[in-house]
């Protein structure tokens, strides 16, 4: 079995938890794996907020409090003011000898009342595994923390977050870093993740390699990815025909983005099905689209027949119109990009797809494809991605923060890019068009989920440097065409 990469290697909680019994069982303590992560995690602490000289640890009753107290008598032995909080009279296990340490190098314990002042303070309270929101003192902490202005360090994953899902519980620590031990928890990569965890580091707490290759991860973060140079006598034969189908009335400006999009990421020649309506403004918007009126299902015949890849969905609408050409665009059987209406015509009338197909579903397209709600979707997003490409055997991508990638048989891909100025009209349609252009440049529909949704994001936060609100979904076409040119 190959080694993974630690740094986009994504595991479960119970996966973690083997890997540091395989750690001990291969001659580690426990107490060292303690003491490294409290080393870690002071090491970032000091990099970060070199000019603290005041720390506020809060620590709970487990392996996290563990954490947290030898941090603190760390610390204090480096000359730093190191006060602790802790929710609980006793620590047992190696957390009771990490306790008992701080306590006997002269560390004291600060009421529970009042969060005294610090320069930064470190959540050490519950750590991975939690499935249910804090209560009692700990819930008090954690609002208090939330409240005030400084700096936040959370050990391991922000108390309150759910490791496995990136669900945040009431209350959730808000923290400005993590620092995450042994391997990356794949729940602070998506969902609520991001938003509670800041700038996330991971130490693997030097854990031999081989300890790693004895457990396969959920799943892996998507890297930087371009395609290579085209060869000096390539034409536009060589690169697919994209025929994007939509445009219903008063939604052409939807299936013109898609359209452009796949032209931008490569496709050789961009043919769209639309409104009669939508002709003109689309050619005169952008002149190298092929953009043909299409009033009833059969007159697709002709378009269909030359295309090598559909991209259905973007302003398409669910009355007879649209319902017609999905319909028969879908039996043409040919690679196909699924979004918008789409997949709303899908869960309405669930049917078998082609053999290579690629589903782009928000959130609330997903509840709709699974006959489910959107709060489920979201409290377990992993689960849901598979469940979308099992059930429609194509490759699935769940959009929203730390979109992911899911495909038949299993294999999950996260997207770590992407900003909150991108919940904007037609990034949707976007997306469908820079898969569909990949897949008609010859990649398979997972590299061409995966690069397209990278790609995608990637091109988003580029964007954003002039700022997240008030982004455009036309905003990311020059940067779209340099990543997937390898400039970006």
């Amino acid at each position: 079995m190959p080694q993974p990469d630690p740094q986009t290697a994504l595991y479960t909680t119970a996966q973690v938890r083997a890997l540091d019994r395989a750690a001990i069982a291969g001659g580690i303590p426990g107490i060292e794996l303690m003491e490294r992560a409290a080393r870690a995690a002071l090491d970032v602490l000091r990099r970060r907020w070199s000019q603290a000289r005041t720390l506020c640890v809060l620590c709970g009753p487990g392996n996290n409090g563990g954490d947290g107290f030898l941090l603190a008598a760390l610390a204090r032995a480096a000359g730093l003011q190191a006060q602790v909080i802790a929710t609980t009279p006793m620590s047992s296990g190696d957390a009771g000898l990490a306790r008992e340490r701080f306590l006997r190098e002269g560390g004291a314990l600060a009421s529970l009342q009042d969060l005294p002042d610090a320069d930064v303070y470190v959540d050490a309270l519950f750590g991975s595994g939690l499935n249910r929101a804090p209560a009692g003192d700990a819930a008090c902490l954690i609002q208090a923390l939330n409240g005030q202005t400084r700096p936040v360090l959370a050990i391991d994953v922000p108390s309150g977050l759910d490791s496995d899902t990136g669900l945040a519980f009431d209350p959730c620590v808000r923290a400005t870093a993590t620092v995450c031990f042994v391997g990356w928890k794949r729940g602070l990569f998506t969902a609520r993740g991001a938003d509670q965890c800041g700038e996330r580091t991971l130490s693997t707490l030097d854990i031999p390699t081989d300890v790693y290759a004895g457990e396969n991860p959920d799943a892996v973060l998507l890297t930087p990815q371009a395609l290579p140079p085209r060869p000096r006598d390539s034409h536009k034969g060589r690169y697919g025909h994209v025929l994007a189908i939509g445009g219903d009335l008063g939604a052409g400006g939807a299936i013109q983005m898609c359209g452009e999009a796949a032209a931008r990421i490569g496709a050789g020649l961009v043919s769209i099905a639309t409104r009669e309506a939508n002709v003109g403004p689309i050619l005169t918007a952008r002149p190298e689209l092929m953009p043909h009126g299409v009033h009833v299902p059969r007159n697709l015949e002709a378009l269909l027949a030359r295309a090598d890849v559909l991209a259905i969905g973007p302003g398409l609408g669910r009355d007879e119109w649209g319902r017609g050409l999905w319909q028969a665009a879908l039996d043409a059987d040919r690679p196909t990009v699924l979004d918008a209406d789409g997949l709303n015509l899908l869960a309405d009338q669930p049917r078998e797809l082609p053999a290579i197909s690629v589903l782009t579903p928000h959130p609330g397209e997903a509840a709709r494809l699974l006959a489910t709600e959107i709060a489920a979707i979201q409290a377990d997003r992993f689960a849901a991605a598979r469940a979308l490409a099992q059930k429609y055997r194509a490759v699935a991508v769940l959009k929203g923060a730390g979109s992911l990638i899911a495909d038949a048989q299993g294999r999950v891909a996260v997207c770590p890019w992407g900003n909150p100025g991108m919940a904007s009209g037609g990034m949707g349609d976007v997306l469908t068009g820079v898969i569909a252009g990949l897949l008609a440049q010859g990649l398979p529909a997972w590299d061409a989920a995966c690069l397209g949704v990278g790609l995608h994001a990637r091109a988003g936060d580029l964007a954003a440097r002039a700022g997240e609100r008030g982004l455009l979904a036309t905003d990311l076409f020059p940067y779209l065409r340099a990543l997937v040119n390898g400039r970006g």
